[in-house]
């Protein structure tokens, strides 16, 4: 491995399989180093496969005595950033914990480690051997974690030493049971998880004695393209591992973040994952996750296509909001209960043009209303009847030929947040779940 000795985030990171390699990207990781950092040193190190990336927090006095509290697996990873992160580490024997605590314990000790920090190591599990990484002088961004399992506020240590009124750093307390974190990012999963930018129209986060919540949005907040996405961290603390799964995925079950796409769906689902629920991973196994998102994404809006449900929005007269619903209701819950919906159930409403849909999960549809010739990645499909949808396969509801409206139910219905009682909304251009 070719690294720059200034890097961070995966930047002049570079692997090496043969001398050939090595002599052609020497160079390149110097400029990169010099470019983004100011500074063109290179690490020459072994490359560690299916490694795991863990940090031990510490606290030292500045005189010689550091204690360390736990450590922090933070393997999962997309693009070198961290997306699941956890204490203690999974899979870890009590001889390899207890060595790795103690590295990062000597190290504090020769320097006289003096404030809250980090080391972080690269474990290889193979050979159950740790390499160390570096060291984060700093808070980072899982320091929640150790806030969880531990009590404490490290934020209130850090400055108590600062302050030359460092606490009995024997008598801190020690972890007990098990914390998760996951990140909450404006990003779209569906498109190389691209930044979105815009306004999130709704937020609310569940309120649980388990969960806590960091973060800084609202309904109404403006989300920039000029910054990091990152709108909440998500902590749950739990009394084992399963626990603490199980509170996290109800966390992010009951988040509510509307207005704009984000990664909650890919959490959800990633928790799910085989690795992540045995806890076998390391920093790579994302590549191998596939993500199927149970959303219809629009290729193409149509003329005006609307969400619509039955009856509609009504009961608004006296504040100046007429009713609406489908224009053509029988043909809305004919269309729901050819698919096993209730009458109610969202759906849309297609005006002389349809839209060009793409599924990413398996879908049972209908269309009804108006005479159309809807097509199915290219071949016609009958309307009037349930017809099945695979993943990843495209639909087009085609033109009204007779008529103007017409009407797709999806079983299960739309997922899409209620104004005013109703969710009749149009959403060009979006995505529907």
């Amino acid at each position: 491995m070719l690294k720059s000795t200034a890097g961070g985030g995966g930047i002049g990171l570079c692997r090496c399989n043969s001398s050939e390699e090595l002599a052609a990207a020497f160079a390149r990781v110097q400029q990169q180093g010099q470019a983004y950092f100011q500074h063109a040193g290179v690490f020459l190190e072994r490359c560690v496969e299916g490694a795991r990336h863990l940090e031990v927090q510490i606290v030292g006095d500045g005189l010689g005595q550091v204690v360390a509290l736990g450590e922090r697996d933070c393997s999962l990873q997309r693009r070198h950033q961290k997306v699941v992160e956890e204490t203690p580490a999974p899979g870890l024997s009590a001889a390899t914990r207890e060595r790795l605590c103690q590295a990062a314990i000597h190290l504090g000790q020769w320097v006289q480690y003096r404030s809250v920090g980090t080391v972080e190591f690269i474990y290889e599990p193979a050979t159950e051997a740790f390499y160390f990484l570096e060291v984060n002088s700093r808070l980072q961004v899982e320091h929640t974690l150790t806030e969880a399992v531990t009590g404490l506020d490290l934020v209130a240590l850090m400055l108590q030493i600062a302050a030359g009124q460092c606490p009995d750093l024997t008598a801190l307390p020690q972890p007990s049971g098990v914390a998760l974190e996951v990140r909450l990012y404006a990003e779209d999963p569906l498109h190389d998880f691209a930044p979105m930018a815009g306004t999130l129209s709704q937020v609310c986060f569940p309120e649980r004695p388990w969960l806590r919540v960091d973060g800084w949005v609202e309904a109404g907040s403006q989300i920039s393209s000029h910054y990091d996405p990152l709108l909440a961290k998500l902590i749950v603390q739990g009394a084992d591992r399963p626990e603490a799964l199980r509170r996290l995925s109800q966390a992010l079950d009951e988040c509510q973040l509307e207005g704009l796409i984000t990664n909650q769906p890919y959490l959800r689902a990633l928790l799910d994952w085989a690795p992540m629920v045995a806890g076998q991973y390391h920093t790579t196994s994302l590549a191998q996750f596939s993500y199927q998102p149970p959303v219809i994404a629009v290729v193409q809006p149509g003329t005006f296509t609307s969400v619509q449900d039955y009856p509609g929005r009504v009961g608004y007269w006296a504040i100046g909001v007429p009713p609406s619903g489908p224009m053509d209701d029988r043909s809305f819950r004919l269309a729901n209960a050819l698919v096993g919906n209730a009458p109610d159930a969202a759906g849309l409403e297609c005006t002389l043009q349809g839209p060009v849909l793409r599924f990413y999960q398996d879908s049972v549809i209908a269309i009804c209303g108006g005479l159309c010739q809807p097509t199915l990645d290219g071949q016609p499909i009958a309307v009037h009847g349930p017809v099945l949808v695979t993943a990843g396969q495209t639909l087009d509801l085609g033109t009204v030929t007779a008529g103007c409206r017409s009407y797709l139910a999806v079983r299960g219905g739309l997922a899409t947040p209620e104004y005013l009682g109703s969710p009749c909304h149009l959403r060009p251009g979006a995505s529907w779940g």
